[in-house]
Parts: structure tokens; sequence; C-alpha cells
């Protein structure tokens, strides 16, 4: 069974998302309000984190970033009424993995708990991820090269992972969108050709061979040229 972290400082929204999703066979722990919500987030476990970002006396994003610091990746999704692209950034930047702006169909948000879930728990048996001399592991949240620890944001993290996933396919940006920004991020922002620079000045500009490579006109691929030329 998920066990889903809900904190929702509205009694009438916290009492018919907390009974909806027990209905559809899902254990939720609720919290009202920031504080309380930090306190039940830092001391779970939790499958899920389904945050508000206005709350009292801590905001859902203060929750996001301090759980974070202390290396809980648990997924987390954003539920607010601010559908501002720069609330949006701000949210998954911090290491969110979806955002979803009120008001909204009760639907959509058990099929979004639903890919959130599907993305976390595909996670391989020895929590590694590797090509060539890089290695993504999971359980630790820490990158490598070479045995040499590479330092990366939640969201490079969460896109490193998901281009090892996609070893040796081209992926494109609207296919990154949905997996590690979610539905509702602007596929045309330059974001993602960011965040691939930061990964590449981090991964590939002090080591060979080179593992991230642009495919023209459809996206990115990561793989060993090398060894796949070979």
């Amino acid at each position: 069974m998920i066990r889903i972290l809900y904190v929702e400082d509205d009694p009438t929204a916290r009492e018919y998302i907390q009974k909806g999703l027990a209905e559809r066979g899902y254990s939720v722990d609720s919290a009202a309000e920031g504080k309380e919500g930090l306190e039940k987030a830092l001391n779970g476990p939790y499958d899920l984190m389904i945050l508000d970002v206005m709350l009292p006396e801590s905001s859902g994003f203060e929750i996001l970033k301090q759980v974070r610091e202390r290396q809980i990746d648990t997924p987390v999704l954003f539920l607010s009424a601010r559908g501002e692209v720069g609330d949006r950034i701000e949210g998954l930047n911090l290491g969110a993995d979806d955002y979803l702006v009120k008001p909204f169909a009760f639907a959509e948000l058990v099929a979004r708990i639903q890919a959130v879930a599907r993305r976390s728990l595909s996670e391989p048996d020895d929590g590694q991820l590797q090509v060539a001399d890089l290695v993504l592991d999971l359980r630790r949240h820490a990158v490598e090269r070479s045995g040499q620890a590479i330092e990366l944001t939640p969201k490079e993290f969460s896109l490193l992972e998901y281009l090892l996933r996609n070893e040796g396919h081209a992926v494109s940006r609207a296919m990154i969108t949905e997996k590690v920004w979610g539905y509702g991020f602007d596929s045309y922002s330059n974001l993602i050709d960011v965040h691939i620079n930061h990964l590449r000045k981090k991964l590939d500009q002090a080591f060979e061979p080179k593992l991230i490579h642009t495919v023209k006109g459809v996206g990115y691929v990561l793989e060993d040229r090398q060894t796949a030329g070979s």
C-alpha cells in the first residue's frame, strides 16, 4: 500500500481528498499546517508527499527544501492556486516531482499520483544506474564518475536518472518535460537546455568519454559511443 503525507490547511479540501484517496486504497496521513507537516515529513517514511504551497507557519516550498537538505528523496507533488510559471519553476527546481494547479479534477490528481509512483517504484534491484564510469546511486542519492563524487541539484539528479534509464535512446524535450518536470511545464522554456549544460559541465567536461550528446532535431541521448561503436 502506498503511504501518502498530505499537507493542506483548507479543512474541506483536506477531508475530501483524504477520503477520496483512502477509498482508492491509499494510506493517507494529513497535516493542517507547515510545522506539523514538516515534522511528519522528516519522521516518515512516506512513499509520496502532497504539499500545498501556501501554508501557515511554513510554506510547502520550505518543507520541501528542508526535506531535501536532510537527503530525503521521497517524491513530492505540489498543489497550489499559484499557477504562474515562476512558481512552478521554483517548486520543481527545489526537487518536486510534479506541480498541479488548483482547481483540478480529482481524477487528474489520482493520475498524477500514479505517474509519480510508477517512476519512484521503477528503481533497479541494486539501486544503481551505470554507464561507462558514471554511477548514479538511487539509495544514497549520490553520483560518481571515475570514483569522483559529483554534486548535483535535486532536479539535475532527476534529469540524469531519466537519461540513464533511457541509455542509448534519444529523448525529446517534451519527454523530459513530462517525466522530469511534470505536466503543465512549458517544454519550450530553455530551462531544460540549461540543466543539460550544467550536467555536461559536471559530468563530461573533465572526463572521457563524453556521455551526453545532442540529437539534432530530436533532443538528447546519454550513451558511451566509444563502446557502442566498437
